[in-house]
């Protein structure tokens, strides 16, 4: 305990601070997690089925900074934070800044007949929470903050397989 201790002190005070706003993040997120239905909670996570663009527009090392904060607070809170609450306390702290992400819902099959889910949060082509387990996962959902008219839907679309559709506007 005192060996955590001095070692947040240890930090500058930027890193400190970006701790404790994934600290609170991820005790917000996990008491919506714990007392309110899903469907009240996707809303707020951005536009559903929807994809953020893959490239990378944001600063590399503010990702890293925030993947950071929310990695090392959710393993030092008094409780235990799962991936969904890691991801939406992430999804947060990204959206304050106006920097777009996705947040992904997967499951996997566990042995014979266990479902096993998983939740993970991408910004650009790089995984910030939940990237350890994201492999061998079939998404079933995820969220992004609305972009320009339709883009973000057409992104998800081409990622399930499905046809882009022609943008008739540019066509004339």
């Amino acid at each position: 305990m005192i060996g955590k201790l001095r070692k947040l002190l240890g930090l500058p005070w930027r890193d400190r601070l970006l701790l404790a706003e994934a600290s609170l993040s991820l005790a917000v997120a996990r008491l919506a997690v714990r007392l309110m239905p899903f469907r009240w909670i996707a809303p707020r996570l951005g536009e559903t089925m929807a994809a953020s663009p893959e490239e990378d527009s944001a600063d590399p090392e503010l990702l890293r900074r925030i993947g950071w904060a929310v990695g090392v607070a959710g393993h030092n809170l008094p409780w235990t934070s799962r991936c969904l609450a890691e991801a939406i306390a992430g999804k947060a702290m990204l959206k304050r800044r106006g920097v777009p992400s996705t947040l992904y819902l997967g499951l996997a099959k566990d042995g014979q007949a266990d479902l096993e889910a998983h939740a993970w949060l991408r910004c650009g082509s790089r995984i910030l929470t939940g990237e350890r387990a994201s492999e061998g996962y079939t998404v079933i959902a995820s969220f992004a903050e609305p972009g320009p008219e339709g883009w973000n839907r057409r992104q998800a679309d081409v990622r399930r397989g499905r046809p882009m559709p022609e943008d008739r506007s540019r066509a004339r």
